[in-house]
């Protein structure tokens, strides 16, 4: 196998990936395949494995034993990763339940409000661009005779802030807005909207998942009274979450979804997963310490990258308003360049196309979609995410690929020509077949 594969200009990495043999030496802080998906998940930072360690092996006590010291032990170090949680997002230690992960935060915040208040009234308020996550937890609760209004976004992908307003009436009992886009990687205007939501004495849950250690997020001055995050998306391992729910000012109350045992105050029964935990609590830490300075190096890096797209290409649209944007985000449609196309063009490199796999057909992302691009752009876009052990030599590399592989497709796309030769393709009448 390993001969076929040399034989026609590829080789398989230690981890399988079959990548495409570099001609060239690779530059100095370079190494093959390049990962630059870290919306989708990150790396764990070597600290934070080392702070999980002895949980996996001599203290393996189960936090809810409370008779003797290995219980003690396993509760003491739960204890700690919630304060390190609760002090990055600025509330306390007891406003954090631990969970599974985001999609089960999302889960048991929006049921769990809906279900608590509902005799309060039975309107929640989204928006078109959420995780699936959210959307299809609504489409849930829409079954069971919840009335769901999912907001537009504009062209940037933010929401008018006058739209929700006007969407809210007396039978609102919760808004559901994320914090930060995980595709376009804008940061909607959290603050105002919990502002609204409080005057209008209505529940504000966001999704903190893309936001939460990438960007200050305190849960005070944001007006947030419900928070998802989750541990992989800041370089902590799968599998772990958490859930901000506010206890004073308003006082949120959530019905528990699942049950036995009565953990986490009696909101999320189950034996804690001690590791997960410690491993959120120091990968929080980390973040709370090291922001700043990883997010204008991130910050850095993505423009650099962009500049190098658009002084090189042509027809490069930036998705997402690039003012109210994560530090390490970049969604770029390289139009009349087919999205599966250049991902083959560039296997050695790890990053999301603008189309999902649903039912064996290749659909335009709905996010993209949203924004008003036709298919034919949201098809071709691909997203960025730079992370903390990215390089500036990695996003030369990466560029430089991106450039060249753009350009000889380009090549082979008459659409392309025909755009170049000045030629307006909204006024051609295609033949039917």
């Amino acid at each position: 196998m390993s001969n076929e594969l040399k034989e026609n200009g590829m080789e398989m990495t230690d981890n399988g990936v079959v990548i495409a043999e570099s001609r060239e030496p690779l530059p100095a802080g370079v190494k093959l395949p390049i990962y630059m998906d870290n919306h989708a998940t990150t790396q764990m930072d070597p600290r934070v494995l080392e702070a999980m360690l002895p949980f996996f092996g001599n203290v393996f006590g189960n936090a809810a034993s409370r008779n003797h010291a290995f219980g003690w032990e396993a509760e003491k170090a739960v204890e700690t990763a919630r304060e390190q949680v609760a002090k990055l997002i600025g509330c306390t230690p007891k406003e954090i339940i631990f969970t599974s992960g985001a999609t089960e935060s999302n889960n048991l915040a929006i049921k769990g409000i809906a279900e608590m208040y509902r005799e309060r009234g039975n309107h929640i308020i989204t928006q078109v661009t959420e995780h699936k996550a959210v959307l299809d937890t609504c489409k849930k609760l829409e079954k069971a005779g919840y009335r769901v209004t999912y907001l537009p976004v504009q062209a940037n992908g933010l929401i008018d802030i006058e739209d929700l307003r006007r969407a809210m009436d007396e039978t609102t009992i919760l808004v559901s807005i994320m914090y930060a886009n995980n595709e376009i990687g804008v940061i909607q205007p959290v603050q105002e909207i919990g502002k609204l939501c409080h005057e209008k004495g209505v529940i504000f849950h966001t999704d903190g998942v893309q936001a939460v250690g990438k960007v200050p997020v305190n849960v005070q001055t944001d007006n947030i009274d419900v928070l998802s995050m989750t541990a992989h998306k800041i370089y902590g391992p799968k599998g772990v979450g958490a859930l901000y729910v506010r206890r004073r000012n308003p006082r949120v109350q959530i019905s528990e979804q699942i049950n036995g045992g009565g953990h986490e105050r009696g909101m999320r029964s189950g034996t804690l997963n001690v590791p997960g935990i410690v491993g959120l609590g120091a990968a929080c830490e980390i973040a709370g310490t090291e922001m700043s300075v990883e997010a204008e190096r991130l910050r850095s890096l993505r423009d650099y990258l962009k500049a190098k797209f658009e002084g090189a290409l042509d027809y490069v649209h930036v998705n997402g308003d690039m003012q109210h944007h994560l530090p390490g985000n970049l969604n770029v449609s390289f139009v009349y360049v087919e999205g599966e196309s250049l991902l083959m063009g560039i296997n050695d490199i790890a990053v999301s196309s603008g189309s999902a796999c649903t039912s064996a057909t290749l659909e335009p992302s709905y996010v993209l979609k949203a924004l008003g691009l036709g298919d034919d752009v949201a098809h071709s876009s691909i997203r960025f995410g730079l992370g903390r052990f990215n390089n500036k030599a990695e996003v030369d590399y990466v560029s430089d690929k991106l450039i060249d592989v753009v350009s000889k497709l380009r090549e082979l796309s008459p659409l392309y020509e025909m755009v170049k030769e000045g030629i307006d393709l909204t006024k051609i009448e295609w033949a039917a077949h």
